[in-house]
Parts: C-alpha cells; sequence; structure tokens
C-alpha cells in the first residue's frame, strides 16, 4: 500500500512536470497551449485584454524603424512604451546608437509582442534554466547610463541663483529620485522587471557622498551605478505573465505625461540656468533676456497689431481681413516700386517712365563724386532700376489681360 501511495506521487510530479513543459505561459490564470488560450481545459475566444495580441507585422516595424526609429515609433507599434520614452529621451539610444544596434533585434522583439509559441516556449526554458534573469551588459550599462541622464537633467534645471527670492538647492534631493526613476524604468523593459523602491532606496543612501565627491560627474555616475547594482541584485525578476495590454488612451496619456515632465526639466534648464550673449559679449540669462523682449516696443507693437487686425475681423470679416494681409505683404513688390520712384498707385506707364528717366539720371554713380557716397548712390540706382522694371511687367500684364478680356467678350447684335 505505501509502495503504491509512493508511486501514485511520483507519477503525479513526472505529470505535473509534463504539464509545465507543455504551458508556454501563464496569463491571469489562464494558459496558452499551442498559441492558444485554454480555460478549464477548453479553447475560447479572445475577449480577454489579455489573451492573444493582434498580430503585428516585421516588415511594418522595420518601416517604423526606419523613418521614426530615433523616436521610438517601432517600439510604440509593439506596445514597448518603456522603450520608446528612452529612446524620445536619447534621441535613439544616445544619437542613434541604440537604434542601429536594433537592426537584428526587430524580429525578437516582433515574436514577443506576438507571443509567438516558438518565443514562449524559449523564453519558458529560460525560465527553468535561471531563477532570475541572468546579468546582462548591455541591460545593466543602459540602467546607468539613463539613470545618470535624468539626474542630470535635473541637476541642471534646477535653478542655480536665488529666484524670487528662494534658494531652490534644496530640490537637489530629486536627483536621487529621478536617478532610481531611470534605472527601474531600463530595468522594466521587456521580460524582466522589478521594484522601483530598491533603487530608489540605494540612491538615496548613496547619493550624500556628493559631500565628499566635489565633482557632480563622479557622484551622480556613483549613485546610477549603486542604484543599478541594487536593483540587478535584489530586484530584477522574469515577467513571466504577457505584458497588460492597456487602451490606446490610457496609453497615449502616460507616454505624453512622461515626456511632458522630463522635457518640463529641460525649458527650466533653458528658463532658469541658459545665457545668451548679447551685442558687447556679456552673457545674459534667458528669463531675463525674456523678460526684456516682453516689454521691449517691438513685441507691444506685435501684440498691438494683433488686436487691431482681431478687431478689424470682427467688423470686415476674416475673408476680407486676410486678404488685405495678403496686399499688405506686397509679395509682387508693386507697392514698393510705388514709393521707390515717388509715383501713386493711379500712375500710368507715361508717368512711372518719366518719373524712372528723372531719378535715373539723379542718383547715377557716375554723377558723384565723392568715394563715401558712391556706394549709396549705387544701391539707390539699383532699387531705382528694379521698382521701374517691376511696375512694366505688372503694367505689361495687365494690359494683355485687359485686352484679352475684351477679345473674348460676345458681340452682341
Amino acid at each position: 500500500m505505501l509502495l503504491n501511495n509512493k508511486n501514485k506521487a511520483n507519477m503525479s510530479k513526472e505529470n505535473a512536470k509534463e504539464t509545465s513543459d507543455t504551458t508556454f505561459a501563464t496569463m491571469n490564470g489562464k494558459s496558452i497551449t499551442n498559441g492558444k488560450p485554454v480555460v478549464n481545459g477548453r479553447n475560447t475566444p479572445h475577449t480577454d485584454a489579455n489573451t492573444m495580441p493582434p498580430q503585428k507585422s516585421v516588415i511594418i516595424a522595420y518601416i517604423m524603424w526606419l523613418f521614426g526609429g530615433i523616436f521610438g515609433l517601432h517600439h510604440l507599434y509593439l506596445h514597448r512604451d518603456r522603450h520608446a520614452f528612452i529612446w524620445w529621451c536619447t534621441l535613439g539610444g544616445y544619437f542613434g546608437v541604440g537604434w542601429l544596434a536594433e537592426i537584428a533585434l526587430i524580429p525578437e522583439y516582433v515574436r514577443d509582442a506576438n507571443e509567438d509559441p516558438a518565443f514562449i516556449k524559449s523564453f519558458v526554458a529560460r525560465l527553468q534554466a535561471n531563477r532570475r534573469p541572468p546579468y546582462s551588459a548591455k541591460r545593466f550599462v543602459g540602467e546607468v547610463m539613463i539613470g545618470y541622464l535624468f539626474g542630470q537633467v535635473v541637476l541642471m534645471a534646477i535653478p542655480e541663483t536665488i529666484f524670487a527670492g528662494i534658494d531652490w538647492g534644496f530640490l537637489h534631493w530629486l536627483i536621487p529620485v529621478f536617478i532610481s526613476i531611470g534605472v527601474w524604468t531600463v530595468g522594466n523593459i521587456g521580460r524582466e522587471r522589478g521594484v522601483w523602491w530598491h533603487c530608489l532606496i540605494a540612491a538615496i543612501l548613496i547619493y550624500p557622498t556628493r559631500y565628499l565627491i566635489y565633482d557632480e560627474t563622479y557622484s551622480l555616475l556613483l549613485t546610477a551605478l549603486v542604484s543599478a547594482l541594487v536593483f540587478d541584485s535584489y530586484s530584477k525578476q522574469w515577467l513571466r505573465t504577457p505584458p497588460k495590454r492597456h487602451t490606446l488612451v490610457k496609453r497615449s496619456f502616460k507616454f505624453t505625461a512622461a515626456l511632458l515632465i522630463y522635457f518640463s526639466f529641460w525649458g527650466c534648464f533653458l528658463y532658469f540656468n541658459g545665457t545668451i550673449s548679447d551685442e558687447e559679449g556679456g552673457k545674459v540669462p534667458i528669463h531675463e533676456a525674456l523678460r526684456n523682449f516682453l516689454t521691449s516696443t517691438w513685441w507691444t507693437d506685435f501684440t498691438q497689431a494683433l488686436k487691431d487686425t482681431y478687431q478689424y475681423a470682427q467688423h470686415h470679416g476674416w475673408y476680407e481681413t486676410w486678404k488685405e494681409i495678403f496686399e499688405s505683404m506686397d509679395v509682387d513688390g508693386e507697392r514698393n516700386s510705388y514709393k521707390v520712384l515717388g509715383v501713386s498707385a493711379t500712375a500710368s506707364q507715361a508717368e512711372i517712365t518719366s518719373a524712372y528717366r528723372r531719378l535715373s539720371k539723379e542718383f547715377h554713380p557716375d554723377k558723384v563724386k565723392d568715394e563715401k557716397l558712391k556706394a549709396a548712390a549705387n544701391q539707390r540706382f539699383i532699387e531705382i532700376q528694379q521698382a521701374y522694371n517691376v511696375l512694366s511687367k505688372i503694367k505689361s500684364s495687365r494690359r494683355r489681360k485687359n485686352k484679352k478680356s475684351v477679345e473674348d467678350e460676345p458681340i452682341v447684335l
């Protein structure tokens, strides 16, 4: 009896092992066998968001990689939003280096996104061979680099001088937070995952070394390095269930919010710590230059012109307003030519020719003896020549149109 019970237990263990070998992946209590979802031993339709996803195309992924790869367009297509966000922050993995390296990896990314049975089978084999994800130099270096980048961006965004009567130096304690976010973001790409607070605690604990290491570059690098080491050593695990498939609206909201936060730090850096050179070579902070610009005569005149244009449109309509704006642009140079020759807009061709001859004689460079004034006279002479040519061409074109319209009129008997 005891032997029979023992044999039955051994057979149960063997059956359990065979079941684990044939099961490719588990999805919230559901399994995929031979590429089809199974619930209680029966195949079910793909009604759940976490069943087999819509199949992605390798060709489309490569097209998106080619034309929008530096912005992670192919990663967005394959639902690798974290990867796409990193590509946005680094322009394709530090100015295209990572983008070029992905040329051979896209088929694997597509199989992962499609939850291809062959991919799942190899993934399960890796799970069985390694209790935790093995060390990857590529991923570890990525964690350190992105953590350092995020910390550097926050550091540059903090105002270096007292602004609005406040010393913003206390914001330096945000740096380890964003370093840990960078490490965690890279660590959770693909089929690996880990909790954030491990690398956060490590970053906060090691960050005070900045008071011992006076070079911020080394202190930030050390913080990112320790945070990545702790994440890889204590936090990193396999993502045993397929990634959740969120709706496009939710994905877009999260992705846009992350980009706005990231680029807002760059905006703070430019506004608070950026400088521009004045005419004398001095450095003027951008926030002061912007404030001076908004109070300048040019800006006030421009805003007043916009207000006047809006009020004009309210009374005369937008079509007439646009027509007036287009005419004021003087794209054909007619108005300026009348001004150069000193004649009215209703002047005849004879009047235009007379004014041209008179001004040509007056401003001919050969009549100017002073060498200092000769260059200005030559420029004025060229303007007169150009104005006459423009008006003559316009007058001639109008005469031809008028003549043609008269000839095309029907004869009334």
